[in-house]
């Protein structure tokens, strides 16, 4: 695949991955709020409307607005800047794979920053997964975007395929 291709999957991968999360949030809002659980397959996922108001499981909820806003929307959003760049700047050099796992952290970390800033600092959950008494806790599309993508990064840096490669340098 030619860099170029590879930028223009990257982007449009991107925007439909965004727009995904949206449309399911906004179904979320929509349909789940105000209302009691959906469970399904013996409780092994349930539909539940909720708000964050910090990281993972709503981890920094309770700190300061400004402090809140700088770590979560600004600083995050910084990076995924740096994010894109990278993948935009090493497409040609990175494998196709890499290049989806980012494609699904930067619009997984931009899906939940854009909740932040458009609803005042909450992000919509509605997802629970588990088996008996083993849950996740409640998720988005987004959160489930950056998981897989940190997974397939591990996994793609295991096998030395996330970095371009660096000739060797004889001494």
């Amino acid at each position: 695949m030619t860099p170029r291709v590879k930028i223009i999957v990257f982007c449009l991968l991107s925007l439909a991955l965004i727009g995904l999360d949206s449309i399911t949030k906004e179904l979320a809002r929509t349909h789940l709020r105000d209302q009691e659980p959906i469970s399904y397959l013996y409780d092994s996922f349930r539909l539940e409307y909720a708000e964050n108001t910090g990281a993972f499981l709503s981890l920094g909820s309770d700190m300061p607005d400004t402090l809140k806003f700088w770590l979560l929307s600004i600083l995050p959003l910084a990076f995924l800047g740096g994010l894109c760049f990278y993948a935009l700047r090493k497409a040609g050099e990175l494998n196709t794979g890499s290049l989806i796992a980012l494609s699904l952290i930067f619009a997984g970390g931009l899906g939940n920053i854009k909740d932040r800033i458009l609803y005042d600092m909450h992000v919509t959950d509605f997802m629970i997964f588990g088996i008996m008494s083993l849950k996740t806790g409640i998720v988005n599309f987004a959160d489930i975007y950056v998981t897989f993508g940190a997974i397939a990064l591990l996994v793609f840096y295991r096998e030395k395929k996330v970095l371009p490669e660096v000739p060797e340098q004889s001494s």
